[in-house]
């Protein structure tokens, strides 16, 4: 029987090559995203419109797509990035990202967490630039510390779960060439979902909680 794997943000760049990969190895997507794309579309996966992670009714959206479904590998990839320095703070866009980038995840495991049992999975698509010890640059305030936030809620998560036999993988997927970046990075989205998906498929108890770079890398806190 065909797993299941759900993916949010799952409309274009590295979602979209999840989507496409996880399809490739012959498991049931569940791609959820605000609104499709032709390229979305074109995969012939089951496709969840209108969640937006951040709102009400997208987490309505998304638990009514997916009711009765069970869940092998939850993949929780939605996130936006914005810039602020200190001497151009907006404490505005600091919030959204918490709201996406943070807060989001956490809610979408605990809202489907009865949808998860033995031996499914948690991938929690964070980045490097949450990392406190790996901070050379500065700058980016709300996505810095929205990402280490995700990494801290992804940590608890990994405890929490245990006892069920879920594990919960924390990755940062590389300079990734998306809309995001301005297609500036280093690794297609392609690449690095790739990659990220040999590292989903191999994970289990030993490894949960690990905060890894899509190489395998183990990354500093």
């Amino acid at each position: 029987m065909s797993k299941n794997v759900v993916i949010t943000g799952a409309n274009r760049g590295i979602g979209l090559a999840f989507a496409q990969g996880f399809k490739d190895l012959g498991f049931n997507v569940y791609a959820l995203c605000r609104q499709s794309s032709d390229k979305l579309a074109a995969l012939s996966v089951n496709v969840i419109t209108e969640v937006d992670v951040a709102t009400a009714s997208g987490i309505t959206a998304m638990v009514n797509g997916l009711r009765g479904i069970h869940i092998d590998i939850l993949v929780c990839n939605a996130g936006i990035l914005r810039d602020e320095s200190l001497f151009d703070l907006n404490i505005s866009s600091i919030r959204e990202q918490f709201e996406v980038n943070a807060l989001a995840p956490l809610l979408i495991v605990n809202t489907l967490q009865d949808q998860l049992s033995h031996g499914s999975k948690v991938a929690m698509i964070t980045s490097r630039m949450g990392s406190i010890a790996d901070n050379g640059s500065g700058g980016r305030y709300g996505y810095r510390m929205s990402k280490a936030a995700l990494n801290a809620a992804a940590m608890s998560l990994s405890i929490d779960l245990a006892e069920r036999h879920i594990a919960v993988g924390i990755y940062h997927p590389g300079y990734v060439q998306t809309d995001m970046v301005n297609h500036n990075g280093d690794i297609s989205a392609t690449e690095s979902a790739g990659r990220l998906i040999k590292l989903i498929n191999k994970l289990d108890l030993s490894q949960t909680g690990v905060f890894k770079h899509a190489n395998g890398q183990v990354l500093p806190w």
